[in-house]
């Protein structure tokens, strides 16, 4: 199975939707001082949107720096979005500006915390994806 990498910020929203996956997964680092995060293997990344939602805006910045580098952007396979609904057709946007900018698909999105079933749902995308590669 693919890891799992992920910005979440102080809320931890995506944190804790994280946690309730139980797959091996990295956080990406909160504050440009912390140490850089480089990965080694094949992974999923999971990002909120920030922002309006706007393409320019949406991707955390800490999330754009980790994609920076090409070797953190060479294991990528796919990604999924983190939202809220409320934000309308910009739900999960920096999740689709993702998927464009690096041509990996986007293959869920949750709102907030998730819920058991997007927790079953993306535990079998994964499986899926994991068997395609």
């Amino acid at each position: 199975m693919f890891d799992i990498v992920y910005f979440s910020n102080v809320s931890e929203n995506t944190k804790r939707f994280v946690d309730k996956l139980g797959i091996r997964n990295f956080r990406i680092p909160l504050y440009a001082t912390d140490e850089h995060l480089q990965v080694s293997a094949p992974y999923v990344l999971i990002s909120p949107t920030y922002g309006l939602g706007d393409d320019e805006t949406s991707v955390p910045k800490q999330v754009i720096r980790f994609l920076n580098d090409p070797v953190n952007r060479s294991f990528l396979k796919a990604v999924i979005g983190a939202g809220n609904t409320n934000f309308g057709d910009k739900y999960c946007r920096a999740a689709e500006v993702i998927a464009r900018k690096t041509s990996v698909p986007l293959i869920y999105k949750i709102e907030l915390l998730g819920t058991p079933n997007d927790v079953a749902t993306v535990k079998e995308k994964m499986e899926l994806l994991w068997k395609l590669q």
